[in-house]
């Protein structure tokens, strides 16, 4: 049975794609882009459990999605649960499947070759945060989407100039009260955040920043 390392699952999400989405974060990245926001996702094995188990929980929250969306960490650093996890998805849902990965397409490309139309979209690509992010759905404009299959069409929409709208963050909760968010933040809106809460008396950070104190 497959093991796989995952930081959480969350439902619903409408920040990663259309409509409402389930988000499966794998846990583990061995590419750390610098200015990554999500470094609490990069330690490898943490979280272990079975990709079988995993593909259960999707189908649990599948009643009402519109499809999956998958990110990290870096979900091609555990291909083989990857695959075994969107096959299990596949044969209960026909809705789209978006897979954001810091690697490029000629890296990646062997895998959809053997795994062909399991995957609907996918944004390839580092982080970088010495380019400008100006395109939706990014956090840098080097990263590059591909609709693979008429499944998918729908995010050919996402080939434009973001609007405020593409900037809004999902809100989440897990069992011990730290909020997460999902969705691709403006440059800087995190560090605002934490001046308002100041403001307020409370105090907030990335999972960014809480490495660097730590280090």
């Amino acid at each position: 049975m497959t093991q796989v390392s995952i930081s959480r699952i969350h439902f619903p999400v409408t920040t990663l794609g259309p409509g409402r989405r389930i988000g499966l974060w794998f846990q583990g990245c061995s590419i750390r882009c610098p200015g990554c926001i999500s470094v609490d996702t990069w330690d490898a094995g943490r979280n272990l459990v079975d990709a079988a188990d995993v593909v259960d929980r999707l189908r649990e929250l599948s009643g009402s999605c519109d499809g999956l969306t998958v990110s990290g960490g870096e979900p091609f650093d555990q291909p083989d649960a990857l695959a075994e996890i969107l096959y299990g998805w596949r044969r209960h849902s026909a809705t789209p499947t978006l897979v954001f990965t810091g690697r490029e397409m000629q890296d990646v490309a062997g895998w959809f070759d053997v795994h062909p139309n399991l995957v609907d979209v996918v944004m390839t690509g580092p982080f970088r945060s010495d380019l400008p992010q100006t395109a939706a759905l990014r956090g840098s404009d080097n990263q590059t989407l591909h609709v693979l299959t008429e499944r998918g069409s729908a995010f050919r929409a996402y080939d434009r100039v973001a609007g405020v709208g593409d900037r809004r963050l999902d809100v989440m909760f897990d069992d011990v009260g730290d909020a997460w968010f999902a969705g691709i933040p403006a440059r800087g809106d995190l560090s605002k955040l934490r001046r308002l809460l100041a403001r307020e008396g409370h105090s907030a950070s990335t999972s960014a920043s809480i490495r660097e104190t730590v280090r």
